[in-house]
């Protein structure tokens, strides 16, 4: 049996890459910091239903991802979101113009990377904190001291700040991922035990500390009730924000809703924050993934592309490819 490749990240980045690694007839094994699959695409599982936290939606725009996704609806794993949709500006609410086809996986995002990860062997809550190189193959070792090993290649798809620091053995990788920047943001779930007076499905905001709200169960495949939210902060308002108790986030945020929205807030049956500390890449980049071939080190992203849910996936794809192309 081939020594298998170690994959850092469950993200849709290193599912994308593994998935192609598996279909080329590769192995593969997964290290998870969380404990959980998706990263980013993530949902958090409560007593009043799930939330999409993270990632709200995603589009296709490149064929080969928007044909990936007429396959993954066709199984049952994602459903077209059509929103009512708002913009607001100056604290005045309006209709969006836009109106491009969004996705989101059902009956939860997270639901995608759990169909993509299937039974593949995943070592969930395992922070792995140094990659590094014996005689002949790559090891890794996580945050209590275990090693883990050997690998025949090594595929970093984590943010890039962490990247940085996981690509030390190849310094010109590391310097690369050091420079990307990426943005915060608090994110904050809230329920209300009867339904909000509004149409409004999903809102971009424009000013102040909110970016973007979106009803949960307007998404196809959600709950009906409770009448769910998911609220995001700006950039700049997380940035200022980083280290502020999580009470006070969603007091904070609650309160900009409910000025936002147009109707009667009141006091939330359940509530709950959560800090995306890289959330997005501040610009995008053309390198579809980074790697060393001769080293066997390799990384992939969002960060290494268009900075959406399709470009992980491309990036996942081309690493692939390249592992792939370097063993033919």
């Amino acid at each position: 049996m081939s020594t298998p490749i170690a994959i850092i990240g469950t993200g849709m980045a290193g599912l994308s890459a593994g998935q192609a690694l598996v279909e080329a007839g590769l192995d593969v094994r997964y290290f998870e910091k969380s404990r959980g699959s998706g990263g980013r695409m993530a949902s958090k599982r409560s007593d009043t239903g799930s939330l999409d936290l993270g990632a709200q939606y995603f589009t296709a725009r490149d064929r080969r991802f928007a044909d990936v996704v007429q396959q993954w609806r066709a199984r049952g794993w994602v459903g077209e979101w059509a929103p009512s949709l708002y913009q607001a500006s100056e604290g005045q609410l309006s209709p969006s113009p836009d109106e491009q086809v969004r996705w989101v996986g059902v009956p939860r995002m997270s639901a995608i990377s759990r169909a993509l990860l299937g039974a593949l062997p995943t070592e969930f809550s395992c922070r792995i904190t140094e990659v590094f190189r014996g005689d002949q193959y790559w090891h890794l070792q996580d945050a209590e001291g275990k090693n883990h090993g050997p690998f025949s290649r090594v595929v970093v798809a984590t943010p890039a700040p962490q990247a940085s620091n996981l690509l030390a053995a190849a310094p010109k990788l590391a310097s690369v991922a050091a420079g990307v920047a990426m943005e915060p943001t608090w994110s904050v779930g809230l329920s209300f035990e009867r339904p909000l007076d509004t149409e409004l499905d999903g809102c971009f905001v424009q000013g102040g500390a909110l970016d973007w709200v979106a009803r949960n169960r307007s998404k196809p495949g959600r709950e009906p009730v409770p009448d769910s939210w998911v609220l995001h902060a700006s950039s700049d308002w997380s940035r200022h924000n980083l280290d502020l108790p999580r009470e006070a986030v969603t007091e904070a945020l609650h309160g900009e809703f409910a000025e936002l929205v147009g109707c009667a807030v009141p006091a939330p049956s359940f509530s709950v924050a959560h800090r995306w500390l890289y959330a997005k890449p501040t610009s995008s980049h053309q390198w579809g993934a980074l790697g060393d071939a001769d080293l066997g080190l390799y990384a992939c992203g969002d960060w290494c592309s268009s900075g959406r849910v399709e470009g992980a996936w491309l990036s996942g794809q081309e690493v692939a490819r390249r592992i792939i192309s370097h063993l033919q």
